[in-house]
């Protein structure tokens, strides 16, 4: 038995993460979405015009991701784009509002974690028969 050989596209990643995102998952995950799959430039320009208020601080991560892979690896800018783009549930602050008759009304602030993950693009090799 021998050892599965590693996929070199494997050790072309970069990752970034930007934890207390001050946003829920449900409003972070349709834009994340919308940026997977495209190259960085082309995701940096669609989040600089968002209207979405969490749009900045995605950015940022992105950004980071770009510095750290140009940085850290020398990958070329030009060829990296967004393999991977999730968040998870960080802390809920909870605060109460007054209400009527001595009630109290529960407000729920939700913080999320980010990932962005970053591949460069292999130069495709066109093979003849």
């Amino acid at each position: 038995m021998s050892k599965k050989k590693k996929n070199k596209s494997e050790n072309k990643i970069v990752r970034s993460v930007n934890k207390n995102i001050r946003s829920s998952n449900r409003k972070l995950k349709p834009i994340l979405k919308s940026i997977v799959g495209k190259k960085v430039d082309i995701a940096i320009r669609d989040l600089t015009f968002s209207d979405k208020r969490i749009s900045k601080d995605i950015k940022k991560t992105i950004s980071s991701a770009v510095a750290n892979a140009e940085n850290n690896y020398q990958y070329d800018i030009d060829n990296l784009f967004v393999k991977e783009a999730y968040c998870g549930k960080q802390v809920i602050m909870k605060r109460f509002r007054a209400r009527a008759k001595g009630r109290a009304a529960p407000i729920i602030k939700p913080y999320s974690n980010l990932t962005i993950i970053l591949a460069e693009k292999e130069k495709e090799k066109v093979e003849r028969k």
